[in-house]
């Protein structure tokens, strides 16, 4: 017992006095989040946190206070990427059932919360940092109220040790008006949509769950605890978001029309594929959209084929908060891919600046995070990375050093050892 309290006490001794330590970080080029660049940057880090950001060649500067002076002449600094609705540290591989850990038994569970079953040893994880993401919402699947989501760091011993924000809102699978079936024509399998004839049913059975967890959360007396009802208080409140995942035109809107009877304060859809066609209602009623694989095909025959590209502009244009994320097949994996989305957007009408926020601050926004991370500004926390090339480019991309609240995280992972080892195999180092 007293060596386990020697290496506890051992182990945030090492924490405090690496975040106690101060960092200059001199002469990059930053990309601060928030539309602004600084082309020769001087970032000051203390106990954590951001302590100074401006021009070098501008500001007077006593290096003496910093304990660490780190020279990054023509490197690319930014804030963490951050990859909302992500099954990260939930699923290991797809085709292994007991490796994924992120769908339970039952279609209302919002009691269920993701963040206990985070598995910050898997191999995925530091595949996915080493290209700048640093921070995950942590999201369940399946049923029709999947569970609450957490925000967790890519680095950590466990789950306690890894949160970043627990439990920040629920998640509705809204019913689907269509379903996807297959008929057989001679030895072909062919794909089509056939109404739902349970959608009708399906929503009902949702408003009816609402309604019965908002009279049981307005109720001063209570005969029986309700786990389901209590997990569901703070979407009432404003304290947590709702996440509805839905991707069809008539589906966002029965959604919208679902969040104003319910009075629900923080509503953001998730998917969005058809939401150009209804930015006006989106924007009066101030929803964000967590914006579904860019790198995609159009669903509908006659839409644009660089529609799924171009999507993110068209938000942006029509004042509408958005950010990125990599839902799917693959999903976790694919993660590491979530700046190279970005990269796409920005070839499709967005600026660089524009499409760097929908990995960082308009996500910290979304996911109500932004007070400490998702931009590098004064007193928030040193959730940063720094990159030998464009971050956004799949070719130039090359994290070579990363923070979380100020302390550097390993970067290496089993593809990195592995490519070390037969470079050396093949003679080629």
């Amino acid at each position: 017992m007293k060596n386990i309290l020697f290496i506890i006490l051992l182990l945030i001794t090492v924490i405090t006095s690496a975040q106690n330590k101060s960092i200059l970080l001199m002469n990059g080029v930053a990309h601060l989040g928030n539309d602004s660049i600084i082309q020769n940057s001087a970032i000051g880090i203390k106990d954590g946190k951001i302590i100074l950001v401006g021009d070098a060649r501008s500001i007077t500067l006593d290096k003496t206070a910093f304990n660490e002076i780190i020279n990054v002449f023509g490197k690319h600094i930014y804030p963490a990427f951050i990859a909302p609705n992500s099954t990260l540290g939930l699923s290991e591989v797809d085709a292994v059932r007991a490796s994924n850990d992120f769908n339970e038994v039952g279609t209302i569970i919002p009691n269920v919360r993701s963040l206990i079953a985070y598995n910050t040893d898997s191999k995925i994880i530091p595949t996915v940092r080493s290209n700048g993401i640093l921070l995950a919402q942590i999201t369940p699947r399946g049923g029709i109220i999947s569970g609450t989501s957490s925000i967790m760091m890519l680095d950590g011993w466990n789950w306690e040790d890894a949160a970043y924000k627990i439990d920040d809102g629920i998640h509705i699978n809204w019913p689907h008006i269509q379903s996807h079936k297959f008929s057989e024509e001679g030895n072909m399998y062919h794909g089509y949509d056939d109404t739902n004839k349970e959608y009708t049913r399906q929503t009902n059975e949702l408003k009816k769950i609402f309604a019965e967890a908002k009279a049981y959360n307005n109720s001063e007396f209570k005969e029986e605890k309700n786990l389901r009802f209590e997990a569901m208080k703070a979407v009432f409140n404003g304290a947590q978001s709702v996440f509805i995942h839905s991707n069809n035109v008539k589906e966002i809107i029965e959604a919208v029309n679902f969040t104003k009877q319910y009075d629900l304060k923080k509503v953001v859809i998730v998917g969005g594929r058809d939401s150009w066609m209804i930015l006006d209602l989106l924007r009066e009623n101030n929803i964000a959209v967590i914006v579904s694989r860019v790198h995609n095909l159009p669903k509908n025959p006659e839409d644009d084929i660089d529609l799924p590209f171009k999507l993110p502009y068209l938000l942006q244009k029509a004042g509408i908060l958005f950010c990125l994320n990599n839902g799917g097949d693959k999903e976790a994996m694919g993660t590491r891919n979530l700046p190279f989305m970005a990269g796409t957007a920005a070839a499709y009408g967005l600026t660089k600046e524009q499409a760097l926020k929908a990995i960082t601050l308009n996500t910290a926004k979304i996911l109500g995070i932004d007070k400490t991370t998702g931009s590098i500004e004064l007193g928030k926390e040193a959730n940063i990375f720094i990159s030998t090339g464009d971050a956004l480019d799949m070719k130039t991309n090359n994290v070579e050093i990363a923070f979380l609240k100020g302390i550097s995280i390993d970067l290496n992972n089993t593809q990195k050892i592995l490519y070390e080892k037969y470079k050396i195999k093949y003679g080629l180092k």
